[in-house]
């Protein structure tokens, strides 16, 4: 079981706890959900404001890189002030957001409306996730981490599918989507109102405000052989998150509008029980496993181009899918459980820089380069980008498990490994966002 961090009130263990993890774990999801709600609108964005792919790979990256900001900045913020008034203030500011984009008229509004929401959800992701774990049950040990690593995938999963269900079915969409949403925030706020906080109040808030990174030595060397397959993984989901819908469209031309929201559905909806199922097998092997899974991927992309074959997209974002399950946790857990409980706070920041820099930038490469060459050739040189990179990882994560096999006896004699990530044990769950708010940096 999980220590309480100093300032922590003990964990609940009564009944009266399930209610407010409830909410916790339902602002985490609606966060993530409201993150993906624009991808189905893209094509209606595009076509009213005749926007290129490029400028659609900077309204995505301007979130992504507003969240890291966010992130880095307020991480451990909800551990001086409370986590009620973070997640209320970075509830306000999500509804400003879905004002935004519900009134958008442009380019300029639409990359408001997403630096707005990356704020709000890097601030509310640390406080919520650091909030469940103030809320752990002894009795469900695990509870909170494991929550924390599914409810950002189900939530994307979710907001990706009822946005398509909306651009399909109701009217206005780009206003129903985003009015949807801010009911749910601000039914979501007026519940928290009623919850008790879970820490108390203490010194030093501006002072946590300052971005910091460390990188301890265990978690340089895990992060240098996951960071690979870390790269592949959520660069190809910033793929599917920003250009998948032309993409899609690219593909099958005469196919409905909102198939291009399906597609990146269909990557979430295969990451979110593949941390699930992956989170007691060993890191360096759901790594492994989910960086192989990356290489079909890549190839299968490249086959929709040239036999332009809708089916081929979606199994290629399904396999995409678990590898983005399976590295992500996996390389997650190598990278944090290396290091102490006084280092995960500043390890777990650097780690997400790496991961949305990863997903942000090469997005937007890929947009400068449709913008001159066309889609389908940037579509290419992405595919093949990611192909290496996780080829690269494959080779990488390899190597020591081979090293492993070639020597049983000196393991024998040597004790334990003393990195985490080729001897973490399979019981020991995901780490989360959460680490990050509830550990100093």
């Amino acid at each position: 079981m999980q220590s309480v961090p100093a300032g922590l009130t003990p964990p609940r263990t009564s009944p009266s706890g399930r209610l407010p993890f409830a909410l916790h774990t339902s602002i985490l999801i609606a966060l993530l959900a409201a993150s993906s709600a624009p991808t189905p609108l893209y094509p209606h964005y595009q076509a009213q404001w005749q926007l290129s792919a490029l400028d659609i790979t900077v309204v995505f990256s301007a979130y992504a890189l507003a969240l890291l900001i966010a992130l880095l900045t307020t991480g451990t913020l909800s551990d001086h002030v409370g986590r009620r008034p973070v997640l209320l203030g970075a509830l306000a500011v999500q509804v400003a957001s879905m004002a935004l984009f519900a009134t958008a008229d442009g380019l300029t509004t639409l990359i408001g409306a997403r630096v707005l929401q990356g704020i709000a959800t890097g601030a509310a992701t640390g406080a919520a996730g650091a909030a469940l774990l103030d809320l752990e049950d002894p009795a469900r040990p695990g509870r909170p981490a494991l929550a924390n690593s599914i409810a950002p995938v189900t939530g994307m999963a979710a907001g990706v599918l009822a946005a398509t269900l909306m651009v399909r079915f109701a009217p206005v969409p780009a206003i129903t989507v985003y009015a949807a949403l801010t009911a749910v925030f601000a039914a979501q706020a007026i519940a928290l109102v009623s919850t008790s906080e879970t820490v108390r109040r203490r010194p030093g808030a501006l002072r946590s405000t300052r971005p910091h990174l460390a990188l301890p030595s265990a978690a340089a060397h895990a992060l240098l052989l996951n960071g690979a397959g870390v790269v592949a993984v959520w660069a190809l989901g910033g793929f599917y998150s920003s250009l998948g819908p032309g993409f899609t469209r690219l593909i099958s031309p005469d196919g409905p509008e909102y198939a291009g929201g399906l597609v990146f559905f269909t990557l979430t909806a295969v990451a979110a029980p593949t941390v699930y199922f992956t989170r007691r097998m060993r890191a360096d092997v759901s790594s492994l496993l989910g960086s192989c899974a990356v290489i079909p991927a890549a190839v299968l992309t490249l086959g929709a181009l040239y036999l332009a074959d809708p089916v081929l997209v979606f199994t290629g974002a399904a396999l995409a899918g678990f590898g983005f399950g399976a590295v992500s946790q996996g390389a997650l857990r190598a990278v944090v459980d290396s290091v102490p409980a006084r280092e995960k706070g500043g390890t777990l920041a650097s780690y997400y820089v790496l991961s949305y820099l990863a997903m942000s930038l090469p997005a937007i490469g890929a947009g400068a380069l449709t913008a001159g060459f066309g889609l389908r050739a940037a579509a290419l040189a992405y595919a093949g980008y990611v192909a290496v990179l996780a080829t690269v990882a494959v080779a990488t994560l390899t190597a020591p498990l081979r090293s492993r096999r070639r020597t049983p006896s000196s393991e024998a004699h040597s004790g334990p490994a003393t990195s985490n990530y080729t001897s973490a044990s399979p019981d020991t769950p995901a780490p989360d966002i959460s680490v990050l708010a509830t550990h100093k940096r």
